[in-house]
């Protein structure tokens, strides 16, 4: 499978390419996307993951409403902030990640990744049937 970010700075390549011993704040961008009521911009401040070479948004545990997702399902084109230790507005493209064999693939990594000891989540440990009804996005990088 191709680097699906080879094409890419490679500074930018690497702020991108978290892995579990990546800190909280490597893994906090912004994201910017268009109201799908309004079609105004929309930032937020998310974190995103990495699982198998492929980079995500995901809603966390508990897979409440949000926002964003409501909006990159009606516009999936958006702008992926980076913006701790370097910066950098890259244009996106969400899809929604519907085949069930990938989900449960990516919330596992998700799921592994949050429950090493620097996790940067809130509660620990955590299991994937906890994250089992989160809006999860996979993310491609024009």
């Amino acid at each position: 499978m191709p680097d699906p970010l080879a094409h890419l700075p490679s500074e930018i390549r690497r702020a991108i390419e978290i892995t579990p011993a990546a800190g909280t704040r490597e893994r906090i961008v912004d994201i910017t996307t268009t109201g799908r009521r309004t079609g105004r911009p929309r930032r937020i401040e998310i974190f995103f993951y990495r699982a198998n070479g492929v980079t995500y948004l995901c809603s966390g545990a508990g897979g409440g409403a949000t926002g964003w997702y409501a909006n990159l399902r009606a516009n999936p084109a958006f702008t992926f902030h980076l913006k701790n230790g370097i910066r950098a507005d890259l244009p996106a493209y969400a899809t929604t990640v519907t085949d069930s064999a990938e989900r449960a693939a990516v919330i596992a990594a998700i799921v592994d990744d949050l429950n090493q000891p620097h996790d940067p989540g809130t509660v620990r440990p955590t299991r994937p049937e906890d994250w089992a009804a989160s809006r999860l996005m996979r993310i491609d990088f024009d």
